[in-house]
């Protein structure tokens, strides 16, 4: 008996950290496979593209901000402000007759703000993430409530803005091109930049990180600000592709961010935050999503069978490591 259990062991610590990577890949694939079967019109080119321009897009942006700051050790619950204060510059900018040029740097900076507000109360006070992001949730809910007439949309005035969500460049639509370049951005700092080396550092050792003489005040200021910076890009493709600024609107993002950069660390060995895994969860998330619709589910059944999912998929990547440590 304890031969067996020395050789199930030893099975498991050579096993299971080539397996965990694939886990989630090959359930995307999975469930891909059943709702091409099972739900009509899922290959559709429409649904399709519906899928990825609509769907996927806005929310893989604002969750590949969501990836640093969670890699960070922390969270960011304001991304949805970021959203909406870029949105909310981009849309009056251009209905005062300026350019796109002006609005798009208008919303970076409105956005921004967001980011910067959130790095003095993490770096500059020594706020936790989770409550220096709330509070700048709770305020930036009010002031949002306060300049639109208690949550009136503002529409982009007709001729204002060029149609840059159908643009297509080499054949690809501007916005999937966008998430493409962040994707590919910010995946490659975290992965192998020295900030993304401190960023895991501070993330998953935070006390070792600071008595090494890491510069913690720095790294948040850079992480949140980051964070914002995408979410703001965000509320520019979602404005443009609307026409509108719809105040709050961002907040909806916000829970299946934090779901889809989760999902993601299945994609590590380490349990690691990382943006292809971020990527991958969103694709998780918006398929069962768009599926589960297809087939005529009631959307709270759809809420329940997402995070059932969802759990699975954590509970197989929990009890794989702690197999693993245990083993080891």
């Amino acid at each position: 008996m304890s031969t067996l259990t020395v050789n199930t062991s030893s099975t498991l610590v050579k096993v299971l950290p080539r397996l965990l990577p694939a886990v989630l890949p090959l359930l995307v694939l999975i469930i891909l496979l059943f709702f091409a079967i099972s739900a009509p019109g899922f290959l559709s080119w429409g649904n399709l593209s519906s899928l990825v321009l609509n769907n996927f897009v806005l929310l893989a942006i604002v969750a590949i901000g969501m990836t640093w700051a969670v890699a960070a050790g922390g969270i960011d619950l304001s991304v949805g402000t970021a959203l909406d204060f870029a949105s909310l510059g981009f849309v009056v900018t251009l209905n005062g007759g300026h350019g796109l040029g002006a609005a798009i740097a208008v919303a970076l900076l409105a956005g921004g703000i967001a980011g910067a507000f959130n790095a003095m109360l993490i770096a500059g006070l020594r706020i936790s993430p989770f409550l220096a992001t709330l509070g700048t949730l709770f305020i930036g809910t009010s002031v949002q409530q306060l300049l639109s007439d208690g949550g009136q949309p503002i529409y982009i005035a007709q001729g204002m803005l060029p149609g840059i969500s159908g643009v297509l460049i080499l054949g690809v639509p501007l916005p999937l091109l966008v998430v493409g370049l962040l994707a590919g951005l910010y995946g490659l700092v975290l992965a192998r930049g020295r900030l993304g080396r401190e960023i895991l550092a501070l993330g998953t050792q935070p006390q070792l990180a600071y008595y090494s003489g890491l510069p913690t005040r720095r790294i948040a200021v850079q992480v949140f600000f980051a964070s914002a910076l995408a979410c703001a890009v965000a509320g520019i493709l979602l404005s443009s592709t609307v026409n509108a600024y719809v105040p709050m609107s961002g907040n909806a993002y916000l829970i299946n961010a934090i779901g889809a950069v989760f999902i993601g660390t299945t994609l590590s060995r380490q349990g690691r935050p990382n943006i292809p895994g971020t990527l991958l969860g969103v694709l998780f998330i918006n398929v069962i999503a768009n599926g589960l619709l297809l087939i005529g589910w009631n959307f709270y059944w759809q809420q329940v069978a997402t995070g059932a999912l969802i759990f699975l998929v954590l509970a197989f990547s929990f009890t794989s490591r702690h197999l693993l440590r245990n083993a080891a």
